[in-house]
């Protein structure tokens, strides 16, 4: 990686199983991150908007996005999200076990940046990590936090 500046990603992801193998995977990916979590779309969008526990948080730089979750799922997310000025430019990953033809089209038709479908084994999902982290902070430019 380029940039030794950590990376802001908030993980939206209610079980407790997929957040500690994602935290697992970014830590043997060995890029600079800090890793939020917010545990359904009604938590994402108050850490987005840095309300209430959330304010004073950091704009992520990526959002990595489960699709099923209590309270509001992904695509509701997804749907607030890419229609918010302040917030539409931060790229949004679908990492999800769906692999329905619908989810993936309506993700891309919301606007989602990619739709991965989480690997089966710990391995494979670390191999994803360090692919996300290549392309996203290596090889893509993020947008600006602040307009020019």
């Amino acid at each position: 990686m380029t940039s030794t500046k950590p990376i802001e990603i908030l993980l939206v992801e209610d079980n407790p199983a997929d957040i500690l193998l994602t935290e697992e995977a970014f830590e043997e990916a060995h890029f600079p991150h800090r890793l939020h979590i917010a545990r359904d779309g009604v938590d994402a969008l108050a850490f987005l908007r840095r309300e209430g526990p959330y304010a004073g948080t950091a704009t992520p730089d990526v959002i990595l996005l489960d699709l099923n979750m209590p309270r509001m799922g992904g695509l509701e997310v997804l749907d607030v999200l890419k229609v918010d000025d302040a917030l539409r430019n931060i790229p949004v990953v679908v990492l999800t076990t769906s692999r329905a033809e619908g989810d993936i089209w309506r993700s891309y038709n919301l606007h989602a940046n990619a739709y991965i479908p989480k690997p089966v084994t710990i391995s494979e999902f670390v191999d994803v990590i360090k692919s996300f982290g290549t392309f996203w902070f290596a090889t893509a430019a993020l947008s600006p936090k602040e307009r020019p």
